[in-house]
């Protein structure tokens, strides 16, 4: 199971975080991944930057993500972590 918890305090909030929610929501359904990924929400991650939201995802944490780059943080953040976290439960002991 993978873990991502965006930040939706009020920097953050005012920022997209409720874009990035819908978003993300959006994509977790459309490739059905509900069973895979948990979606949740924390009121302040305490990272809070100039520009976008905080998102972390498994135990790295990532800052100033915006809704417009969703897209390529799905693909090149969720996607791989979400893989190896299916490598690491298909092989507890590597």
């Amino acid at each position: 199971m993978l873990f991502i918890e965006i930040c939706v305090g009020s920097s953050c909030h005012l920022k997209g975080a409720p874009r990035i929610v819908e978003l993300l929501k959006e994509k977790i359904e459309k490739e059905q991944l509900e069973n895979d990924i948990i979606l949740t929400g924390a009121f302040c991650s305490g990272r809070c930057n100039r520009v976008g939201v905080t998102i972390t995802v498994g135990e790295d944490v990532y800052t100033g993500i915006t809704p417009e780059m969703i897209g390529e943080f799905w693909e090149k953040t969720i996607v791989p972590a979400l893989r190896k976290v299916k490598e690491e439960q298909a092989c507890p002991n590597v």
